[in-house]
C-alpha cells in the first residue's frame, strides 16, 4: 500500500483513538536585524540546485493567500432527517445544513471530484463510512470563522454558520451518550455511528473523541464570533459546548488529577482521548471562548477544563531539547507511546501558548517555546515537516502536520515574545510553495487546492481533500495576518539540502553472536520497527555498524527495545576499519531492559532511542555494541552537532544552523568575493542573542556563531 493508496486528508483510521497508531505503522511499512525575519538574501550561501519549476504562477505578498474556492466547493447542502436526540439551531425553520465532502480526487482534466470515505454501495447511495464527518466539518467552521473574523467576509459568516448548525446536529444530546458526538454522515443527512471498517469507540458517540474535541473547538470559536454578531446563536453554541464539557467531565476529566503508568513512567490520565493531540484542539476552543468574556455557569466550567487539559499538555512535554537527546524537547501525542510523535492533532504547543496566556501560567508557556524552538529545527533538518517519527523519521508530509507547525510557531512567538520563531515559521511555510521534497508547490492561492500529501520520494498525491484543503488555508489565513511572515514565506520556494538526523540500520552491520529478525509487523503496537526489521543479540554478541563520515562529531541514539525488567547493557565503542586494531574509544552504554510496567500501553517495554554520553568523531565510520545479556536492537539514529537547512527562492538563498550542541559553536563558512555574512542568531528559547560574534565575526567574516541549543540564519549579501 502506498500514501497515494491510503489518501492523506480525513484517512478514516485517523479518526479513531487507535487511528493515530494504524495509520502511523500502515504508512511506516508502505514506506518501509535581531528581531526582523530573515529576508532577501543576495546570493548563494551554499551551491543550489536546479529547482523544478513551479505548477502555477507564485503569489504576490501583497494578494492575499487564502482562497476559499475549492472549500466552497467540496461543501454539499445535507438534509437533517428527524431523528431522536439529534437536532440543532433552527431546524424546524431550515432544516438543510452544509458540510463539507470527506475527499476530493482529482481528474484527469484537473477538474476535482467530491467522495465519501470507505466502500461505496450504489444501491443505497451510502459509503462504508459517510460522506461527511464531524472532524471535518468542525475544522471548516473554523476556517470560515476565522477569515470572518479576519476580513468582514460576510458568505464566510455564513457558511460558519450553517456548517456550525451542521456539527450540532451530529452531537447526541440526551441518554447515555449526550455531549458526545457521531463521526459520519450519509448524502441524504443518514448518520452512520459505527463505520465500515470500524473506528473506536463504535459506536462514534459512545465515549470521547478527537470529533468531540474538535466540537469544542469550534464552538468556542463560533461562540466568540457570534457573541455580538447573533447573541441567540451564541447562546445556542454555549448551550452545547456545556453539553459537551459535561460528556468530557463524565469521561476523561473526571480523572483529574490521577496520573497513569506508560512503560514505567507517569502519564496523565486525563486528557482527551489519551492525547495532547487532541486535548490540544479543544483547549483552543476554550481559550477562545474564555477570552470572548462570557457571563453564566458554562464559565466555570470552561475555565477548569482549559486548566486541567492544559496542565496534561504541558506534562506530555520532554525536557530533553537543549541537551540534545531524543525527542529533542517535543510535546508527546499520546499517553500510549513514549516513542511516537506524530502531527494528527499536533497543535499542543500552540494550545500551550494560548493558554498560558488565558490562564497566566508561564509553565505551559515553557513546554510550547521548547517544543517548537528545539524539536522543530530539528525536524526541518531531518529532510522537513514530517508527520510523524515512529521513532525514526518515516512518513509522509501532508498539510495537516505543516499547518501545525506552522500555528504553533505562530502562537508560540507571539506568546513569549521569541522573534527567532518567526524565522522557523517562515522556513516551514515555504513547504506550501515549493521548498518540500517534491520541488513543486503543495498550495495553490489561484484555485484554494491543497495537495493530499508528498511522500519521501517526493511522490505527490494530487488529490485535495477536505482536510488537507482546511489546514492549508488555516496556514494560509495565518500568513495573511502576519504580512512580513507572508512575505519571507513567499520568499522559499525549495530545499536545497538537509543535514540532519539520520538512521543507520542495525541489521547493516556486521553480527556476532546474534541474528537479524523480521517480525510480521513492523508496528509494535507502540512504535515502528526501522526499517521492518532489528538485531537479536545473544549474551556476548556484538554489532559492528559502518556510519557515514562527517567534517564534526555527532551524537548517537541506538534504538533498543527494552524489556520490563532489567537486562544487563550494550557497551558502545568506536570501532577501527580492522577489528581488534586501534585504539577504540567509549561512547557510552544503553540498557537492554528496565522499561518499567507497561501500565496503559499496548506492548511491554518499549522501542526507544537512547542517548550516549559521548559524541561520535566525524572522521569515525564504525560503531560497535556489544552486550552483556540479550539484546535487541534496532538501529542507530545519528544527529550531527550542528545540523542544517538550506533554503532558496525569490528572495535568495539561505541557511539554518541548528544546535544539538551544549555548547555555543561557531562554524566556518566560505564567503564569495564582494558579499558579506550576514547571521541572525538565536538561542534555545528563539530569543536574539546579543553580541552573537563575540569580536570573533562581523559581516566581513565567515565565521558563523550557533548558541547552544539554538539556531542562526544566515545569508550573503553585497558590500556595502
Amino acid at each position: 500500500m502506498t500514501y497515494n493508496d491510503v489518501r492523506s486528508g480525513s484517512h478514516p483510521s485517523a479518526h479513531s483513538r487507535s487511528g493515530r497508531l494504524a495509520l502511523a505503522a500502515t504508512l511506516s511499512v508502505a514506506l518501509a536585524g535581531a528581531g526582523a525575519l530573515a529576508a532577501a538574501p543576495a546570493s548563494a550561501l551554499t551551491a543550489t540546485a536546479g529547482s523544478t519549476p513551479s505548477a502555477h504562477p507564485a503569489a504576490e505578498a501583497s494578494t492575499p493567500l487564502t482562497n476559499l474556492s475549492h472549500l466552497n466547493f467540496l461543501l454539499a447542502d445535507v438534509p437533517l432527517p428527524v431523528i431522536a436526540g439529534h437536532t440543532t439551531y433552527q431546524a424546524a425553520e431550515n432544516p438543510v445544513v452544509e458540510a463539507p465532502w470527506t475527499y476530493a480526487d482529482k481528474n484527469d482534466d484537473g477538474s476535482y471530484s467530491p467522495i465519501g470515505g470507505g466502500k461505496f454501495d450504489p444501491a443505497t447511495g451510502y459509503y462504508g463510512q459517510g460522506a461527511f464527518n464531524a472532524d471535518d466539518t468542525s475544522r471548516a467552521a473554523v476556517v470560515y470563522l476565522r477569515h470572518w473574523q479576519q476580513t468582514g467576509d460576510t458568505t464566510s459568516r455564513d457558511h460558519a454558520f450553517q456548517t456550525l448548525r451542521s456539527l450540532t446536529y451530529l452531537q447526541t444530546t440526551d441518554g447515555p451518550n449526550a455531549g458526545n458526538v457521531v463521526l459520519w454522515q450519509q448524502v441524504d443527512g443518514t448518520l452512520n455511528p459505527s463505520a465500515d471498517p470500524v473506528e473506536l469507540p463504535d459506536p462514534s458517540d459512545s465515549a470521547e473523541s478527537y470529533w468531540l474535541a474538535r466540537t469544542v473547538w469550534a464552538l468556542g470559536e463560533g461562540y466568540a464570533a457570534f457573541a455580538d454578531e447573533d447573541p441567540a446563536f451564541a447562546a445556542f453554541l454555549e448551550e452545547r459546548l456545556n453539553l459537551s464539557l459535561a460528556a468530557l467531565n463524565a469521561g476523561s476529566l473526571g480523572d483529574y488529577p490521577s496520573y497513569d503508568v506508560a512503560d514505567g513512567d507517569p502519564v496523565p490520565a486525563w486528557l482527551i482521548a489519551d492525547g495532547a493531540d487532541a486535548s490540544a484542539e479543544a483547549v483552543l476552543g476554550l481559550a477562545a471562548y474564555l477570552e470572548a468574556e462570557p457571563a453564566g455557569p458554562t464559565v466555570a466550567i470552561a475555565e477548569t477544563a482549559l486548566s486541567q487539559l492544559s496542565e496534561g499538555i504541558a506534562a506530555m512535554s520532554t525536557d530533553e531539547g537543549a541537551s540534545g537527546d531524543w525527542p529533542f524537547g517535543a510535546i508527546m501525542p499520546w499517553t500510549g507511546s513514549p516513542s511516537l510523535w506524530h502531527a494528527w492533532g499536533g497543535l499542543a504547543p500552540a494550545a500551550a501558548a494560548t493558554a498560558s496566556e488565558v490562564l497566566d501560567d508561564p509553565a505551559l508557556l515553557t513546554a510550547a517555546v521548547q517544543d517548537t524552538a528545539q524539536f522543530t529545527p530539528q525536524l526541518l533538518a531531518a529532510g522537513g515537516p514530517d508527520n510523524a517519527w515512529s521513532p525514526t523519521p518515516g512518513e509522509a508530509q501532508i498539510a495537516y502536520g505543516v499547518d501545525s507547525r506552522l500555528q504553533s510557531l505562530v502562537a508560540t512567538a507571539e506568546a513569549a515574545d521569541a522573534p527567532g520563531l518567526l524565522n522557523i515559521a517562515a522556513i516551514t511555510a515555504g513547504w506550501y510553495f515549493g521548498a518540500n521534497r517534491s520541488g513543486l508547490p503543495a498550495y495553490d492561492p489561484a484555485t484554494g487546492t491543497a495537495i493530499d500529501g508528498i511522500e519521501r520520494d517526493g511522490r505527490v498525491n494530487p488529490n485535495s481533500g477536505a482536510e488537507s484543503t482546511i489546514h492549508a488555508l488555516f496556514s494560509m489565513l495565518t500568513l495573511d495576518a502576519n504580512p512580513d511572515l507572508k512575505a519571507a514565506a513567499l520568499g522559499i520556494t525549495a530545499t536545497v539540502d538537509t543535514h540532519g538526523l539520520s538512521v543507520v540500520e542495525a541489521e547493516s552491520g556486521v553480527i556476532t553472536g546474534g541474528t537479524v529478525t523480521t517480525p510480521k509487523s513492523a508496528w509494535t503496537g507502540e512504535a515502528n520497527w526501522s526499517g521492518g526489521a532489528y538485531v537479536d543479540l545473544a549474551a556476548g554478541g556484538t554489532l559492528r555498524i559502518t556510519v557515514p563520515a562527517d567534517d564534526q562529531a555527532r551524537r548517537v541514539h541506538p534504538i533498543v527495545n527494552q524489556v520490563v525488567d532489567p537486562s544487563g547493557t550494550t557497551t558502545w565503542t568506536t570501532g577501527t576499519s580492522r577489528p581488534g586494531k586501534g585504539k577504540q574509544q567509549l561512547l557510552g552504554s544503553t540498557a537492554n531492559g528496565g522499561a518499567g510496567e507497561q501500565g496503559v500501553t499496548e506492548t511491554p517495554g518499549q522501542l526507544l532511542p537512547l542517548p550516549l554520553a559521548s559524541t561520535l568523531p566525524g572522521r569515525v565510520t564504525q560503531v560497535v555494541g556489544t552486550t552483556d545479556a540479550a539484546a535487541q536492537l534496532d538501529a542507530l539514529l545519528i544527529q550531527p552537532l550542528i545540523s542544517t537547512v538550506a533554503v532558496t527562492g525569490p528572495a535568495g538563498d539561505s541557511t539554518l544552523f541548528v544546535s544539538a550542541d551544549v555548547a555555543d559553536t561557531e562554524r566556518r563558512v566560505d564567503v564569495p568575493r564582494g558579499q558579506q555574512l550576514v547571521q541572525q542568531a538565536f538561542d534555545a528559547t528563539g530569543q536574539p542573542v546579543a553580541d552573537a560574534h563575540k569580536g570573533k565575526g562581523d559581516k566581513r567574516s565567515g565565521t558563523v556563531f550557533i548558541a547552544a541549543g539554538g539556531f542562526t540564519q544566515v545569508w550573503f549579501e553585497a558590500k556595502k
